[in-house]
Formats: structure tokens, sequence, C-alpha cells
């Protein structure tokens, strides 16, 4: 079932019970809307882009942060026939221009926080966008906008007319470009109705649940695991913001059920409960079921942790990407906890093997590379051919991500290829010695790259991110390291803040550029 008629069934069959929460704690805000509002709202925005001459198979871009309207304006655009571009609200101009230009986009709803990203490229943007939607305080519209109040004012909230295949285009999504400029990821409706029976069937939601959703929308990580409540027709809750005491009240207050963390949050709610500046008793969190984690390796550490202060709590690790049209495509199960680190097992209705540089399988724990195939795998990198060859191989998705497989076949992230550090012809996977740095109770996070050495390739640089108010040194560092095989001890050890991504990736090219000017070099006279 395609998710525009899911959405309708849902109005149908819960009209009247809340379909999303929006939390604002900064200005203590509080908004909901029904099923019901919700198809209403999609419905109006679907008509008014109709009205404007956006057609099946355009493609209209959305620039916002989380809001209410974000998912209303979403399943109205594809209510409207055309292909929805969200796009990473963290872009400068130029990278928000690239996606304009790649999708050929036709129009744009942007909240007040681009205005000025808009206006400085908005004469190259005009070559193809002839709308602009503004979706923030309509009193700070721009004269080249339309607030959003206005555009579907007087556009009916009847069903639209256009009529979707299941097989259609629906989305194009741009990867997070940890590893390089952001690719442009063509997904169908298939694909989207794929993820959420995927994420259902995984996490077992029921109408009575209620999912706190955290991360960006405009990324598949959040959305897709919101479409587990989404096809249940159960609340969610939209958190803006993500301090910890504001993830333990709305836990409370929203009485959630399902919780989807990134590695850096999680940190920061225990770190809080451990230096008691907040109280796990004064908040009421008997009613949660399942925290579960992705876009990122996990360490075991932190879950078991996680652990002692949620005890008899469900938990899973969910692996994907943007080309799988999200998370689900592995997944450890929440009856795996025994297997805490493994990224587990090919999800439902997906298939996973490693294979070798030769193109074959490897044997129990080879390291090589991931592959998955599934209904999940996107339909092509849009508009990049020489990309998608390299990706689409008969079927396969060749995930660029490295892994090995144990005796009893659950799977462990190694490392992105691009990320393996090789020194003196040893391999180094980064995660593995992250990990390991991430069990220092006096460690808050950890990156480890590549820093080019004229004798040994490369060499193994840490960087540390200590704990608030807490002292940590580089012999302290050393020391805790000679656990270590010696080849993967960090030969250079740095003290700096661990930059990541919106869905918590750590940006490896920003911390190998910034720390580059530390290579070793041998200089002959």
């Amino acid at each position: 079932m395609i998710i525009t008629e899911i959405l309708i069934e849902n109005s149908k069959k819960y009209g009247d019970k809340t379909a999303l929460v929006e939390l604002e704690p900064a200005i203590d805000n509080r908004r909901e809307i029904t099923w019901k509002q919700f198809n209403k709202q999609s419905n109006k925005t679907a008509n008014a882009l109709d009205s404007i001459g956006i057609k099946k198979s355009d493609k209209v871009i959305q620039l916002m942060t989380n809001s209410m309207e974000w998912l209303p304006i979403y399943f109205g655009i594809l209510k409207s026939g055309a292909l929805a571009v969200p796009v990473n609200f963290r872009f400068f101009a130029e990278k928000i221009k690239k996606c304009a230009q790649i999708s050929e986009a036709k129009a744009i709803f942007f909240g007040e926080e681009f205005i000025e990203r808009i206006e400085f490229i908005k004469e190259a943007l005009d070559k193809t966008i002839k709308t602009y939607i503004f979706t923030g305080n309509k009193n700070l519209c721009p004269s080249f906008a339309v607030s959003y109040e206005k555009f579907i004012t007087g556009a009916t909230d009847e069903e639209p007319k256009q009529k979707t295949d299941i097989n259609d285009d629906a989305s194009i999504y741009f990867t997070s470009g940890t590893t390089g400029l952001p690719k442009a990821v063509l997904l169908t409706h298939k694909n989207l109705e794929s993820a959420c029976i995927t994420e259902k069937r995984h996490h077992y939601q029921t109408h009575e649940d209620n999912f706190l959703c955290i991360p960006p929308l405009y990324h598949t990580g959040a959305k897709m695991h919101w479409f587990g409540n989404f096809i249940a027709g159960a609340k969610s809750v939209l958190l803006k913001g993500v301090k910890p005491e504001w993830i333990l009240k709305a836990l409370s207050e929203e009485k959630i059920t399902i919780i989807w963390l990134l590695v850096p949050w999680a940190h920061d709610i225990l770190i809080a409960l451990e230096n008691k500046t907040l109280n796990l008793k004064d908040y009421d969190v008997k009613s949660l079921r399942l925290m579960h984690i992705g876009a990122q390796p996990v360490p075991p550490a932190l879950i078991k942790k996680w652990m002692q202060y949620f005890p008899n709590r469900q938990y899973d690790t969910d692996y994907g990407l943007t080309e799988s049209t999200g998370p689900g495509c592995v997944h450890l199960g929440i009856e795996n906890i025994n297997k805490v680190g493994a990224i587990g097992l090919a999800g439902y209705k997906w298939k996973a093997k490693i294979v070798d540089d030769n193109n074959q399988e490897t044997a129990a724990n080879q390291v090589g590379e991931l592959l998955i195939k599934g209904p999940g795998v996107m339909r092509e990198y849009y508009k990049n051919p020489e990309e998608t060859k390299k990706a689409l191989k008969n079927g396969w998705l060749y995930t660029g991500d490295l892994a090995k497989i144990d005796k009893d076949g659950f799977i462990w992230l190694v490392d992105r290829k691009k990320d393996l550090v090789i020194t003196g012809g040893e391999n180094i996977y980064p995660v593995e010695i992250e990990n390991f740095l991430m069990t220092n109770n006096k460690i808050k996070d950890a990156a480890i790259i590549g820093i080019h050495d004229d004798r040994l390739g490369e060499i193994a640089a840490a960087i540390i991110e200590a704990k608030p108010n807490v002292k940590i040194d580089k012999r302290e560092i050393i020391n805790f390291c000679e656990k270590l095989p010696r080849y993967k001890r960090p030969r250079k050890i740095f003290f700096d803040k661990i930059p990541r991504n919106p869905t918590g990736k750590i940006e490896k090219p920003e911390l190998r550029e910034k720390y580059a000017k530390y290579s070793t070099v041998i200089k002959f006279k």
C-alpha cells in the first residue's frame, strides 16, 4: 500500500486520535494534531501545489527543521504526484544550490532559518524554482516568497485526483556525505512502503505505542523509524532539542514507549545521571519499552551502562543507509541482547553477505565489504549512472562498509572502507579502537583517523573528547592503550571536540583535514 493511502486509512480509522505532538521545551510550547487534521493538511498542500502547476514527477524541496508542518507537507508533496526532496538543514548555501540543481526542483518549502542562505543563491535557484513557500512566522516572510498559511488558503482538503503507482518515483534523499560529496538517492513508493513494513516487523508497534522522534526528519533514519508507528496508526512526539533533561521530561510526561537515540545523546543522558545533575527518580519512565540506536557503530560499553539505569527494557541496533531507504536491512533484534556490538542479521525480507576484493563470500570472522539486497534498495543515484553502476550489481547494493560474520551468523560492522587505516601493511579498523577507548570512563567521545607517515604509510591518530569537568592527559591514554596490540595503538593523541553530523556520524573528512598538518614527513638532505 502506498504510504499516502496508509495516511488516508489512519484518518478514517483513528480520525480524532492524536497523530503528532510537537514539543519545544526551550519556549515551553506544545502542539498536537489528529490523524484527520494531518490528512486534510496534506490534501490542502497537494491541491495548492497542483494550483501552481506542479505535476507528476516534478521535484519539490523541503528545507525545514523539524516541526508540526514537516510531515503533512511531505505527504502533501507525495499526494501531488511530485517527488519530495528533503535537504539537510545543516548544508551551507552552495550545497543547497547543488541539491536544487541536481533535482531540478520547481518549488521549495523553507523555514526562517534559511532566508539568508536562499537569498545568497536565489539567482541560481530561479533557473528552475518558480515558487518559494515560507513555512516560518508569516510576519517574517521575505518578499520573494508566499507564506505557507497563505499558500494553502483556499485549497480544498479533498483527496487529490492525482493517481500514483507503487513503482513510481517518490523521493530524492541526499546522503550524509561523510566520505565525500552527498549523492542524490532516488527512492520509489515501493521503497517507502517497505520501510514501514520492515520497521513494524522488527519493533512490533501497536496503536498503543508512542514514539519519541528527535533526529532530523530530512534523514531517512528518523522518518523510517517513525514509519513503524505510522503504519500502526500510533501517536508520535517530535522533540525539538536534545538536552538530556528535555528527553527524560518528554519520556515522563508524554508516556513514551519507544525512543531512537544517537550515540552522543545516549552518552549525554548517562553522563548527566552519573554526575547526578539529573536524577532518574524525578521522572516516570515506566512506559518505556524499547530504546534503539542506529546511524553509527554502537560501543557495547554504552549499552551495558544504559541497561544499568534502564533495566528490563528492550534494546535494538539498526543498520541502514539512505540507499536502503533507511534502517532495517540489518538489525540486531530485541531478542539478541547477548550480541550487543553486532549490527545483527539480515532484516525482514532482506539478504546480506560479506565479500572479498574478488567478490567471493568470506569465511567466518574474515573482513570484507557488506552487500545487501532487499525491497528498500534505491532505484539509482539520480542523474549519476557511474556511481549507480559502482553501487548496484545484480540487485546487490555495495555498501562501502567493512564487516565480518561470526560463527553464529551475526554481522559485525568493522568500518567504512574509506576510513580504514593501513599502517606498515597492517589494517587498523577505527571503530574497533574507538569502541575500546569508549570503555574508559573518563572519555565522552573518541575518533580514530589516519595521518600520513612516510615510513609506515599511515599512522593512527586518536582524537579524544573528555567528559565534562574530567581531567585526562596523553600519558593516561598511552597507558590505557597498552592493552591493545602494538600496531593498533594510536601514535598521536589530540584532545578536541568530536564533530558529528545531525545523524551522529563522526565527520572523519573534517578531522583528517584539520589534523593533516601533523603528518610525519621524512626530510632528506
